[in-house]
C-alpha cells in the first residue's frame, strides 16, 4: 500500500482545518463601548436689574418714587432706606437731601447693580420781611406835641417827641408836611383858633431849629374843631391840646 498519498491527504486536511479554526474559531468577539458621560448642565443665567426714580428732583419734605425690575435674581436690596425688595416694584421715598439708591440683584447667576439718584433742592431764602410804606413809617415814626391847657410852650415831653419828629423828616427830605395846631372844647372859637395857631408855629419852630427846612412846613389852626376825643375830662382834653403832623405830598 502507497502511504505517502494518504499523508499528504491528511497533511493537506490538518492544514485546512487549522486555517478555518485560525480564521473564525479563534477570533476574540468585539467589546461594548464605554457610556456617554451626562451633558452639561447650562449655566444659570446672570441677574439683570433696573432702577428709575420719579421725579428726579424734589424740595425737601416732599417724595420721589423708585421703581425696579429685575430677571434671574433671588434677593434684591435696595440702599439706603428701603432694605429687601421684591423682583420688581415701586416705593416712595423722602430724602432730607440728595441721595444716591442703589439697588443690588443676586442669584445663581451671579449679581448685578444699578443706580438712581434723588436730588433734594436747597429751601428758597426766605423772603425779606415787606418793607412799609411812606406812609406806614410816618404814622409809626412822627409823634405829636402835646400842651398844657391854655398854653403853647413845649413841655419836655414835647421836645423829646419832637426830636424823634425831626429825626425822621431829615431821613426823608422829599417829605412835606402841615402842622395842625388843635385846643380842647373850653373857651370860645376864636379864641381856641389862635391858641392853635401858636401852638403850630412853636412846633414848626422847634422843628426847624433841629435842621428841617421850613419850606417843608406849613401850618394851620383848627382850635377845637377837630377834636381826637369827645369826652368832656381831662383825660380826653389832654389828648386834644396838640400839634399834630399830616403828611402834605
Amino acid at each position: 500500500m502507497n502511504l505517502a498519498p494518504r499523508l499528504l491527504y491528511r497533511t493537506g486536511l490538518i492544514a485546512a482545518f487549522a486555517v478555518v479554526v485560525l480564521a473564525f474559531g479563534c477570533k476574540h468577539p468585539p467589546k461594548a463601548l464605554p457610556p456617554q458621560p451626562p451633558a452639561p448642565a447650562p449655566a444659570a443665567a446672570r441677574p439683570t436689574v433696573t432702577l428709575q426714580a420719579s421725579p428726579t428732583s424734589i424740595n425737601k419734605g416732599d417724595s420721589s418714587t423708585l421703581s425696579w425690575n429685575s430677571t434671574d435674581a433671588t434677593e434684591l436690596t435696595i440702599e439706603p432706606e428701603v432694605g429687601a425688595v421684591t423682583a420688581q416694584g415701586s416705593s416712595k421715598v423722602s430724602p432730607s437731601e440728595s441721595s444716591t439708591y442703589k439697588i443690588t440683584a443676586s442669584g445663581p447667576g451671579g449679581s448685578a447693580s444699578a443706580t438712581a439718584t434723588v436730588t433734594v433742592n436747597a429751601p428758597p431764602p426766605p423772603r425779606p420781611p415787606a418793607q412799609p410804606s411812606l406812609d406806614e413809617l410816618f404814622l409809626k415814626e412822627v409823634r405829636d406835641a402835646y400842651f398844657d391847657y391854655d398854653k403853647a410852650d413845649l413841655r419836655p415831653d414835647a421836645r423829646a417827641a419832637l426830636s424823634k419828629t425831626a429825626d425822621f423828616l431829615k431821613n426823608y427830605p422829599q417829605l412835606r408836611v402841615t402842622i395842625e395846631g388843635h385846643c380842647d372844647e373850653r373857651g370860645s372859637t376864636e379864641y381856641n383858633l389862635g391858641l392853635g395857631d401858636r401852638r403850630a408855629t412853636a412846633v414848626k419852630q422847634f422843628i426847624v431849629s433841629l435842621g428841617v427846612s421850613a419850606d417843608r412846613l406849613s401850618t394851620v389852626s383848627f382850635g377845637k374843631e377837630k377834636p381826637f376825643c369827645m369826652e368832656s375830662n381831662e383825660s380826653c382834653w389832654s389828648q386834644n391840646r396838640r400839634g399834630h403832623f399830616v403828611k402834605s405830598n
